[in-house]
């Protein structure tokens, strides 16, 4: 009989693609009775160019192909790597898994890694394939940290507004009354990232530092605004490339700095802007965009209220969604949902994740 808490490491590569991230944590799936040690492995430049040449090749990809059964096997491999770095005994590993594709319109979303090969490293059993059980039933599949949320904030004051600056952007809006509300709100680091790499020869923006040397372009500003996405309703998602012909476009013939400045009031403004039942007491920010300082400044001057870095709350913002996919395994294990209708558009709470190995 599965013992109601469980040790668990969470495992989550996100769609910055800059490593991945490990955190233990004992939970029923329900609260979280312990944190523990987390830790992030970083990706070699190597690896890091063969998953993002994966991301533009995913749509034509088949699931057998050579080049990407080889990059996934590298991939799941530093995965096992962070179980051994965090150095702490666990009943169950959350595998999230790397998102090459997420059309959930077209019924696909697409996380790979190989489940198989990190149980036999680990020797641990590991849940997986998180989304594809919510896509199936005609929801978004993403994005999934919702509960996980509402588990964290039990005891801050609502309405509050949880913002996940990844490569795509996410928020949570949690009410007074238990409510629990969702949606990806646009572009995160993503494209940022990739100006950064063009143009610096770096993974990212540090510290915001190009984007703060330059000027927004409100005109082109005004153009990225005009996408369709943002007239939809929450729930809503996206894919880490769903922006990017609009962006190479709008961003065309602009200084380097000047494409950051802009992409980077884009990602604010687009966040901002999204619709809640009521506004937020309090914005917490977490995922690599808070530390950029650009980022950071731009919602605290478009939001009324206090925005702060999730720190403020006692929280690990940079262990924060691999604490989640260790929370979802277990609620996994126990048959509770991972998403809701108002989270993913699902049309009832929805269960999912496959195990692989035996729980003892």
């Amino acid at each position: 009989m599965l013992n109601r808490f469980q040790k668990a490491i969470g495992l989550m590569s996100g769609t910055s693609l800059d490593g991945v991230d490990a955190a233990w944590v004992q939970t029923d799936g329900e609260t979280i009775s312990g944190f523990g040690p987390a830790a992030t492995v970083l990706y070699d430049d190597v690896l890091r160019a063969d998953l993002r040449r994966v991301l533009d090749m995913a749509p034509a990809l088949a699931p057998d192909d050579v080049f990407l059964r080889e990059v996934e096997g590298r991939m799941t491999r530093e995965h096992a790597l962070a179980v051994a770095v965090l150095g702490r005994a666990a009943d169950i590993i959350g595998f999230h898994g790397q998102t090459i594709l997420h059309a959930p319109e077209a019924g696909r979303t697409w996380q790979i890694g190989d489940a198989a090969l990190l149980s036999h490293i680990t020797r641990l059993p590991v849940v997986y394939d998180f989304r594809s059980a919510d896509v199936a039933a005609g929801g978004q599949g993403a994005p999934l940290v919702p509960l996980f949320h509402a588990a964290m904030a039990r005891e801050i004051e609502k309405p509050l507004l949880i913002v996940n600056i990844g490569g795509v952007a996410n928020a949570t809006w949690l009410g007074p009354e238990g409510e629990i509300i969702a949606c990806d709100t646009g572009p995160g680091n993503g494209p940022l990232d990739d100006l950064a790499q063009a143009h610096l020869g770096q993974p990212y923006d540090k510290d915001g530092a190009l984007a703060a040397s330059g000027c927004v372009d409100d005109a082109r500003l005004k153009a990225l605004l005009a996408h369709p996405f943002f007239a939809l309703s929450a729930p809503k998602s996206l894919d880490r490339l769903s922006f990017s012909s609009l962006i190479e476009q709008a961003t065309k013939g602009l200084a380097p700095a000047d494409a950051a400045a802009t992409l980077a009031a884009f990602i604010c403004a687009a966040i901002a802007q999204t619709p809640w039942p009521a506004p937020p007491k309090r914005v917490l920010i977490t995922g690599g965009g808070r530390h950029n300082a650009v980022l950071m400044a731009g919602l605290a001057a478009l939001f009324t209220v206090p925005v702060h870095p999730v720190e403020e709350m006692g929280w690990n913002g940079d262990a924060l969604e691999a604490q989640c996919f260790a929370f979802l395994a277990v609620r996994s294990l126990r048959g509770l949902p991972l998403s809701l209708p108002a989270t993913t558009g699902v049309a009832a709470p929805q269960t999912g994740g496959r195990l692989y190995g035996t729980i003892l």
